[in-house]
């Protein structure tokens, strides 16, 4: 037989009450089933815990070594059942999400202050990183959720990555200066002469923008390379080129212009990836609810569909 937290709780009601029948009133119970528990518990310990003469209760030389240890472990009982609970009812607990730099600058921070308002007590930890590198800390376990940009031959069947976001690329020029092109949409052929601002090797757009270019029949030429998203942009401000960039990053960059592409035109498809036999914490969970939320109302910038 063991020892049971029920049976520790009605010991300490019965020793803090010195009165069986306040005891079992004070815990909702009847004063026979209170009794049957600490007779059993007695059993178990192979002592008496109570004196009973003329009605009145004193605690034994065993009840009075038991006492303090029975107070502390039905006090961590209860202090991990409201630690769970403000877990579960989200007034506790952190989120460790990834995006990519693209979507950290656009689509992250809308969303994270819209969870912000609803979950104030979250912790919020934001991991930005390339679509491999995140997909890397997923399996590592180090990420509860990521923003990747799926590819096409699909991610590790460790994890499910669902389809959320379909995205355009546009060719970003500044605004100042004269368009890349005379028409309205831009004919990749066009870049052939013009030079390009290019991320870094290893980064994802860099990759895409190299094999659309080789698809058209041209290598092109680069005015500065190895930057990530943000520095790209800077450069681009500059004067010192264009770059072919997903369309979200260019919503609040007024000194940038927006060229759509001719038909078929580059788009890449955004999934929220998590691992597939894990349960998401109750927090990871909001945060997955809020995401999916704000992209089914429609709030999203020219060029960006939901899925």
């Amino acid at each position: 037989m063991k020892v049971q937290l029920q049976q520790l709780r009605y010991f300490v009601a019965v020793a803090e009450t010195r009165h069986f029948t306040q005891a079992a009133d004070s815990l909702d119970v009847s004063q026979p089933t209170l009794s049957k528990q600490i007779h059993t518990l007695e059993q178990t310990l192979g002592a008496p815990l109570f004196e009973r003469v003329r009605g009145a209760v004193a605690l034994t030389a065993a009840g009075e070594t038991l006492l303090p240890l029975a107070r502390r472990m039905v006090a961590d009982a209860d202090a991990a059942r409201d630690a769970v609970q403000e877990i579960v009812g989200l007034r506790r607990g952190r989120v460790r999400v990834g995006a990519t730099p693209s979507l950290c600058s656009s689509l992250v921070p809308t969303v994270l202050r819209r969870f912000r308002t609803e979950h104030p007590d979250i912790e919020l930890h934001v991991n930005e990183g390339s679509s491999q590198d995140l997909i890397t800390d997923l399996l590592a376990r180090d990420l509860d959720l990521a923003l990747i940009v799926h590819p096409e031959q699909g991610v590790d069947p460790a994890l499910h990555a669902a389809p959320v976001l379909r995205e355009s690329l546009v060719v970003a020029s500044v605004a100042a200066g004269p368009p890349p092109t005379a028409n309205r949409q831009l004919a990749l052929t066009e870049l052939r002469d013009t030079p390009l601002v290019m991320f870094r090797p290893g980064y994802d757009l860099r990759d895409v923008t190299l094999e659309a270019c080789r698809g058209a029949g041209f290598i092109p030429r680069f005015a500065v390379e190895g930057g990530e998203m943000d520095a790209v942009l800077a450069f681009v401000e500059a004067g010192l080129g264009v770059a072919l960039v997903p369309s979200m990053v260019l919503v609040n960059r007024p000194l940038l212009r927006a060229t759509p592409l001719a038909p078929p035109g580059m788009r890449r498809t955004i999934a929220l990836a998590h691992r597939r036999r894990a349960v998401l914490p109750h927090a990871a969970e909001a945060l997955r609810a809020t995401l999916l939320d704000h992209i089914a109302t429609g709030e999203l910038p020219f060029g960006v569909q939901p899925l």
